[in-house]
């Protein structure tokens, strides 16, 4: 039996994951992406809600119900044992939900969008190549501020938390260079498209 090849997808914030990941679904890639599953565990009666008032309280609440990810990024980012209680509930609601998730989609291969897959072990030992998604820090950080809210000081603890670009690179089985144009990504992404198409995963 033939079994569909698991991709890890990573990068660092503002790497260009999501384009990326959106460029393999269009192709036709079963795409599941864990910061999505993660904005739906968070969402107002999301399933991970209880568990996070229970654990931090209403004030990491929004009014739409939904957890206020401004008030948590700035708690968990000034409080290391915030950042261990809030993966200790959110960690493997995640990684049950994407395991769902991937078992259900379609395509001759699946990606799975783990943005800290370097750091950890729990997807890095289940997927058959790494695909890492690169670009200068200094590109990562003029994406973020472009798109978001976010402060260099927010934005510098985000990247603090992750892997180093070097640290990424060296478990890298694939790579995707994203630090020039978007014209430069088509190429790059059909090539390795092909590719994992006649790749076969883990039996």
């Amino acid at each position: 039996m033939n079994h569909r090849a698991l991709i890890g997808l990573t990068g660092g914030i503002g790497s260009g994951k999501s384009t990326v990941a959106d460029a393999f679904a269009a192709l036709g890639a079963g795409v599941v992406d864990t910061d999505q599953v993660a904005h739906r565990l968070t969402a107002p009666n999301g399933d991970a809600m209880p568990a996070i008032v229970a654990e931090f309280g209403p004030s990491v609440v929004a009014p739409t119900g939904a957890m206020d990810r401004s008030a948590m990024r700035r708690l968990v980012f000034s409080d290391p044992l915030a950042r261990r209680r809030l993966e200790a509930i959110l960690h493997p609601m995640i990684g049950a939900e994407t395991t769902r998730a991937l078992e259900a989609v379609d395509g001759p291969y699946r990606i799975v969008v783990v943005p800290l897959l370097v750091e950890g072990r729990h997807w890095r030992s289940r997927v058959d190549r790494v695909l890492v998604v690169d670009c200068p820090r200094a590109l990562q950080i003029e994406r973020v501020i472009q798109r978001s809210g976010l402060t260099l000081e927010q934005i510098e603890a985000i990247l603090g938390a992750q892997a180093t670009r070097e640290e990424r690179l060296s478990q890298a089985d694939d790579v995707i260079d994203n630090a020039g144009s978007p014209a430069a990504l088509p190429d790059q992404i059909n090539a390795l498209h092909t590719e994992y198409c006649q790749l076969r995963g883990r039996t």
